[in-house]
C-alpha cells in the first residue's frame, strides 16, 4: 500500500505553516475519496483553512502629536502614503492593511455609503486621503468620518500585518484617547513612539499607565535620533527608559528601538539597504517580525494544527466503526444502532436540561448588566451635578453660568462614558467567560458519552474528543466611534423669574437643569446598556448554537458511520471485502496525516 501524500509533505515542506496547509489539504483529498458521509467534515477543514488564511496580526501604532507616528508608517510601507503635518491631524483611526493594489475605503458615523479608491500611485492615494483625516481639510472631522482603510502591497503587509495608526493621544478630545484605550485589547501588540523633542510628558506619562495593562506586548520606539548626537542619544534613551520606570510602572528589560523614520522613509525610496539599516528601522522590522512568527503565528498554528489532528481522529473512529460494523452479522449490528439510539435519546435529554440551565445563567448576567447600569446612572448623576454646583458657586449670585455650563457638560459626557463602556465591557467579557466555562466542559462531556458508548459497542479504542478553547467574547478588532448625547437645552430665565427672590430663582434654575442633566444621564446610560445587552444576548446565542451544533455533528458523524454500514451490509454483500479493503487504506493515510500534525508544531517557522 503506497501512502504518498504524508510522504509528499515530508519531502517538500520545510516550513510549518506550508506544512499545515498541505496537511490540510492531503485530509479534505482523502475524504472526499470516502463519500457523502464525510461531507461536515470538509466542511470543518475548510473552516480552519479559513481562520489559518484570514488571521492577521493587529499593531496598534500609538503616539502623541508631532512624534512621527504617520511617517514611521509611511517608512514600513516603502512609500509616502498616510499624510503628515505641521498642525494635528483630524483624530480619525486608519487601518493600513495588505492589498494586491494600493487604495483606500473611508466609512462614515452616519451610515452612508463609504467612499472608495483605487489609486494608480502614491501621490494620488496621500491626496485622497488628505481630504479626510487632515485638519486643513476635514476641521474637526466636519464630513463625520468613523474611519479610513487604506490597502496596499507592501510586502510587510502581505506577511499578515495589519498597521493601526490611532488618533494621537493627548488630543483636545479626551475621549479619543479613552476610544484608543478601549480599542488596544482587541490588538496583538502595540508600538509607542516618543521623539527627544521634547522629551516624554506628562500625557505621555498618564496614558502609559492607562495602557500598561490593555495591551499584552507593547513595544517603544525612540524615534527622529537623527536629530542627536550619540552624546545627547544616550543621555534621552536613558531618561526615557527611567521614566518608564519610575513614572510609568514599567519593570524587567524595557527594549527601547532607536529610529528615524524620516531617513528610513528616504532609504526606501531611493533604495538604498545600507540607509535602512543605518536608520534603526531594519532591525526594529526584524524583531517585529520574529515576534510574529515566534508568538502569534506559531501559537495560531499549534491551535489549528490541535484542532485538524481531533477532526482526523474522529474520522478514523467512524472508520473503525464502519469497519467492524460491516463485520457484524445484521443481526448483531440491528442491535447496536438499537443500543445507541437509546443512548443518543439520553444525551438529547440531558442537552435540553443543559439548555435551561444556559438560559437561567444568561438572564441572571443580564440581571447583572441592570445592576451595573443603575450603579453608573447614580455615579454619572453625582459627577455631572457636581459640575453643575460647581458653577453655580462659582457665579458671583449663584446662578449658573448656563454658556459655561453646556460647554463643561458637552466636554465630561464623552469622556465620562467611553470609560465606562470600555469598563463595563472588559467586566463583561470575564464574566461572560467564566459563566460559560461550565457549560461548555457540560457540552464537551456529552459529545463524550456519544464517541464512549459507541466505542463500546463496536469494542474500539476510544478518543476522547479535544478540549475546545475557553469561549471568549472575541470580536475582530475594530473601531466604534460613538455619539454621546450631550447638549442640554439651555433654560431661558422665564420673565416671571425675574419678579421673585434671588434663592427662589437660583432653585427653579437649578431644579431646571438637574432634570436637563438626568435626561442626558439616562440616554447615555441606556445607550451603553442597550450596547453591551446586545453584545451579551449575541455571545450566548453564539455560544448555544456552537455548542448543539458540535453535539448534532458528534451525533450524525455516529449515526452515519453506522447507517452507512448497515445499508452496505444489506445490500452490497457480495462487495463487502473491497469496501472494507477501502477503508483500511484510508484509515492508515489519516494515520499518517495524524503522525504529520503531531511533528508540526514543533517546526522551526520559516518558510
Amino acid at each position: 500500500m503506497s501512502v504518498k501524500c504524508p510522504d509528499r509533505i515530508r519531502r517538500g515542506m520545510p516550513g510549518r505553516l506550508k506544512a499545515l496547509r498541505e496537511l490540510m489539504d492531503c485530509a479534505m483529498e482523502q475524504v472526499d475519496a470516502l463519500g457523502p458521509e464525510f461531507v461536515p467534515e470538509r466542511e470543518k477543514f475548510c473552516e480552519l483553512k479559513d481562520r489559518l488564511q484570514e488571521e492577521r496580526f493587529h499593531l496598534a501604532v500609538l503616539g502623541q502629536f508631532k512624534r512621527g507616528k504617520s511617517t514611521l508608517i509611511n517608512a514600513m510601507l516603502g512609500e509616502a502614503i498616510l499624510p503628515t503635518a505641521v498642525v494635528p491631524l483630524t483624530a480619525i483611526p486608519t487601518l493600513v492593511r495588505g492589498g494586491d493594489d494600493m487604495g483606500a475605503k473611508v466609512s462614515f458615523t452616519d451610515g452612508r455609503e463609504a467612499e472608495r479608491l483605487r489609486a494608480e500611485n502614491s501621490k494620488e492615494l496621500s491626496a485622497f486621503l488628505a481630504k479626510f483625516v487632515t485638519e486643513a481639510e476635514n476641521p474637526k472631522n466636519c464630513l463625520g468620518v468613523s474611519q479610513v482603510e487604506v490597502f496596499h502591497p507592501s510586502e510587510f503587509l502581505t506577511q499578515g500585518v495589519v498597521l493601526i495608526d490611532t488618533p494621537g493621544i493627548g488630543s483636545t478630545f479626551r475621549h479619543n484617547t479613552e476610544a484608543t484605550l478601549n480599542f488596544l485589547p482587541q490588538c496583538d501588540a502595540a508600538l509607542f513612539v516618543s521623539s527627544a523633542d521634547p522629551p516624554i510628558t506628562e500625557v505621555e506619562v498618564q496614558f502609559l499607565q492607562a495602557v500598561r495593562n490593555k495591551v499584552e506586548h507593547l513595544i517603544f520606539l525612540f524615534n527622529k535620533a537623527d536629530y542627536l548626537n550619540e552624546t545627547e542619544k544616550r543621555q534621552a534613551l536613558e531618561f526615557f527608559r527611567i521614566v518608564l520606570r519610575e513614572e510609568a510602572g514599567f519593570s524587567g528589560e524595557l527594549p527601547v528601538y532607536c529610529v528615524s523614520s524620516r531617513r528610513g522613509l528616504e532609504a526606501k525610496l531611493s533604495g538604498d539597504a545600507g540607509k535602512w539599516i543605518e536608520s534603526g528601522l531594519g532591525e526594529f522590522e526584524k524583531h517585529l517580525m520574529n515576534f510574529l512568527v515566534q508568538g502569534k503565528t506559531r501559537m495560531l498554528n499549534q491551535a489549528i494544527a490541535r484542532k485538524t489532528k481531533d477532526i482526523v481522529a474522529g474520522i478514523k473512529m467512524q472508520l473503525e466503526i464502519m469497519i467492524q460494523a460491516l463485520q457484524l452479522p445484521l443481526a448483531d449490528l440491528d442491535d447496536c444502532r438499537q443500543s445507541l439510539g437509546r443512548k443518543l435519546g439520553e444525551v438529547e435529554r440531558q442537552s435540553i436540561m443543559a439548555g435551561d440551565l444556559l438560559e437561567g445563567d444568561r438572564r441572571r448576567t443580564s440581571e447583572y448588566l441592570e445592576k451595573q447600569a443603575g450603579n453608573l446612572r447614580r455615579k454619572a448623576r453625582e459627577h455631572l451635578g457636581g459640575i453643575m454646583r460647581e458653577h453655580a458657586a462659582a457665579s458671583p449670585k449663584g446662578l449658573p453660568d448656563q454658556d459655561a455650563l453646556e460647554r463643561a457638560v458637552a466636554a465630561a459626557i464623552p469622556e465620562l462614558f467611553e470609560r465606562e463602556l470600555g469598563e463595563m465591557s472588559r467586566t463583561f467579557d470575564r464574566r461572560v467567560t467564566e459563566v460559560l466555562q461550565p457549560h461548555q466542559q457540560r457540552a464537551e462531556e456529552l459529545i463524550g458519552e456519544i464517541r464512549r458508548a459507541a466505542a463500546e459497542l463496536f469494542a474500539i479504542p476510544y478518543h476522547a474528543p479535544a478540549a475546545r478553547d475557553v469561549f471568549q467574547m472575541k470580536r475582530k478588532p475594530y473601531w466604534v466611534v460613538h455619539k454621546w448625547p450631550s447638549s442640554l437645552n439651555m433654560v431661558p430665565p422665564e420673565w416671571m423669574d425675574k419678579l421673585l427672590p434671588l434663592a427662589v430663582r437660583r432653585s427653579r434654575i437649578m431644579k431646571r437643569l438637574e432634570e436637563q442633566v438626568e435626561a442626558l444621564v439616562d440616554q447615555n446610560v441606556e445607550n451603553l446598556r442597550w450596547e453591551t445587552l446586545q453584545n451579551l444576548n449575541a455571545t450566548f446565542r453564539q455560544f448555544t448554537s456552537g455548542m448543539r451544533e458540535q453535539l448534532r455533528l458528534t451525533t450524525a458523524a455516529t449515526q452515519g458511520a453506522i447507517q452507512a454500514a448497515w445499508e452496505k451490509r444489506r445490500d452490497q454483500a457480495d462487495t463487502l471485502d473491497r469496501e472494507i479493503r477501502k477503508l483500511r487504506e484510508a484509515f492508515a493515510r489519516f494515520t499518517e496525516i495524524e503522525n504529520e500534525l503531531a511533528i508540526v508544531p514543533a517546526d522551526d517557522g520559516r518558510d
